[in-house]
């Protein structure tokens, strides 16, 4: 495979499109190869890269079905729910702690 083309930020050609740009149009790229990529020059990492992709191939995005809803909302259910007190926190718990707030820090709780 030869070399793909650069564009500067900005300045793709009509019918590429980035992966979060194809999926606001309700597409995915589909299994093709990447078109073409853009360059963001950044001062101390050097650039921003983002590959693009034709719009033309690019295929609709599969429908969420049942099955996969119920397992997204048990997996998001286990990602609010305190492994220390089992209660759901009512937020992502985060994984620095490792347990709700409530549970990380009770002597601020106690002292209201």
């Amino acid at each position: 495979m030869g070399a793909i083309p650069v564009y500067p930020w900005r300045l793709a050609p009509e019918g590429l499109a980035t992966r979060r740009q194809l999926r606001a149009q309700g597409l995915r790229p589909g299994g093709q190869d990447v078109a073409a990529q853009l360059e963001r020059p950044r001062r101390r990492r050097g650039p921003l890269v983002a590959y693009l992709y034709s719009v033309d191939r690019a295929k609709p995005i599969r429908p969420m079905t049942p099955a996969k809803r119920a397992a997204l909302a048990k997996a998001n259910t286990a990602r609010r729910t305190c492994p220390e007190c089992r209660r759901d926190a009512g937020y992502v718990i985060p994984a620095s702690l490792g347990m709700c707030v409530n549970c990380a820090y009770p002597e601020e709780r106690c002292a209201a």
